[in-house]
């Protein structure tokens, strides 16, 4: 056979395995509102840089007739490409084929484009659309999923890893996304859950729909297992883009520097945003939007506990994750799930060299019979053990309240931030000036002539004297009291100054967080 004769047969064979399964399957999977598998990869991927594995690949199911049956590429996509010229690599399961069931080939597809991005530390991207484990296949199927959940683990904190739920995700397939470091759902289209509606009426008798089971939204909001909440596909690839433009490829490389820009300073003005009162709340995120170039701030997991933010912006072109408390939500206390949150995030800066600027303004964590017996001891410690871990360069601003045990754990001098910096409206104390008051002077209240005119008088008094920023800086424990317009030049001084930065651990295997 000749080389033109060859080619031709290649290209009829990449023809049928690209129909993958069959014409009226394609407008089903598009008349339910979703791409298909290689139009995802293709809309997510820069122009012409998609390069495809392993399109031949062939099942290995032998039983109850499946070795009758052609799936095409085993129902997931596999390949390298880019984003805006960064180099990734990627599989998108393929609902059209077997319903993206996955087998043991499927899986031997996936590992070795995960093997691959772990060999050549580039970001990994996965599109899960999939009916779960392929029952035919038996315990071939399980060993699949164990051998992702192996890699998932081994590449986390060396290599980015990025899950797009774009279909149902359903028993043991979530847990390759919930082991990965960013999960992206869309609306009425992203599904997740270990056992489905069906199971829960059989063993529950309770009845509820799929979307209110695992829908984006429960995930975005209630769950805290989605980061980042899309209307459509195009939105969330947009999303996608605009990630990998902060993070680095790997955990030996630093994020590109871009070039510097100003804040926006007609649109946010410290002056304006921070209130007078001092109980007012306000945006925080509008003060990070004060401070970063171009005014730019990418929320993570902006939909669930809101009582903290986190997030990733520029400083002087070079990619920073903020952490700071919402005085607009709860006051902006720590508790269960804000700390998860923030652990969790600050984790994830550390192992990617990304310098950390948190913002405080907190009278404390959450006081409360439901989040003690939540355990909010064990989940407050995780921002403790997350700060006090992390060896990138910490800068914190204290804007407002520091209260107790939350100006300890957000960042403070003693957990070894680099920098600390206070405003003038900081207030660093035990506690509030109306709770210290109450019970340092209680016996002087109850025995004045006139009790709420003398707590009113002692409570101004214990603002004077410990409810302000310069006894903690007498101390050392504040490096620099300064203006909040001064607040961007000192962050960025500071990041110059801590590029270098090195530090002594103890030498082990690793610690044990109170996960």
């Amino acid at each position: 056979m000749s080389l033109r004769a060859k080619t031709t047969e290649l290209k009829r064979r990449m023809q049928e395995a690209f129909k993958g399964g069959g014409e009226q399957a394609l407008e089903k999977q598009k008349a339910s509102g979703k791409m298909t598998a290689r139009e995802r990869i293709l809309a997510l991927l820069d122009p012409n840089s998609f390069h495809e594995y392993d399109l031949f690949v062939k099942h290995a199911g032998q039983d109850f007739d499946m070795d009758k049956k052609y799936l095409p590429g085993d129902g997931v996509i596999t390949g390298t490409g880019s984003i805006n010229a960064w180099p990734v690599c990627i599989f998108a399961q393929d609902f059209t084929v077997a319903g993206g069931s996955l087998g043991l080939m499927h899986a031997k597809k996936i590992t070795k484009i995960m093997d691959h991005a772990m060999k050549m530390k580039v970001p990994l991207i996965g599109i899960n659309d999939s009916g779960g484990a392929r029952i035919q296949e038996g315990v071939n199927s399980l060993a699949g999923y164990g051998e992702i959940f192996y890699r998932n683990t081994q590449a986390s904190g060396v290599i980015p890893q990025i899950s797009v739920i774009l279909g149902p995700c359903a028993g043991g397939a979530v847990y390759s996304p919930a082991l990965t470091d960013f999960v992206f759902v869309v609306d009425k289209i992203s599904k997740m859950f270990i056992t489905g509606p069906e199971v829960i009426k059989t063993v529950l008798g309770e009845e509820i729909s799929m979307e209110d089971l695992g829908g984006a939204r429960v995930h975005a909001e209630i769950t805290g297992n989605a980061h980042f909440f899309a209307e459509s596909e195009a939105d969330c690839f947009d999303q996608i883009k605009r990630l990998v433009s902060y993070i680095p490829w790997n955990n030996e490389k630093k994020a590109e520097v871009f070039p510097k820009k100003a804040p926006k300073s007609r649109q946010y003005k410290l002056d304006s945003i921070f209130p007078t009162n001092p109980m007012q709340p306000y945006d925080v995120r509008d003060v990070i939007r004060a401070i970063a170039d171009d005014s730019d701030f990418f929320e993570v997991h902006e939909m669930w506990a809101a009582n903290i933010v986190i997030g990733f912006g520029r400083l002087d072109g070079q990619t920073v994750g903020f952490v700071a408390n919402q005085p607009m939500v709860l006051a902006g206390v720590l508790d269960c799930d804000s700390s998860d949150k923030a652990a969790r995030f600050i984790r994830y800066c550390d192992a990617f060299n990304v310098p950390l600027v948190t913002l405080v303004d907190l009278p404390g964590y959450l006081p409360g019979v439901d989040q003690e017996h939540a355990g909010v001891i064990r989940h407050g410690a995780k921002v403790l053990y997350a700060y006090s871990e992390a060896s990138v360069p910490k800068i914190t601003v204290i804007l407002r309240k520091a209260y107790g045990g939350g100006y300890i754990a957000m960042c403070s001098n003693h957990l070894r931030a680099d920098f600390v910096f206070a405003w003038p409206t900081a207030e660093i104390a035990v506690m509030g000036p109306e709770g210290a008051a109450n019970i340092i002077f209680r016996s002087e209240i109850k025995a004045s002539d006139n009790p709420e005119e003398t707590r009113k008088r002692l409570i101004e008094e214990y603002r004077q004297k410990f409810a302000n920023p310069y006894v903690a800086a007498a101390y050392g424990y504040v490096d620099a009291v300064i203006e909040p317009n001064e607040t961007r030049n000192y962050l960025t001084h500071s990041l110059t100054l801590a590029q270098g930065k090195m530090e002594i651990t103890p030498k082990k295997k690793h610690g044990v967080p109170p996960f």
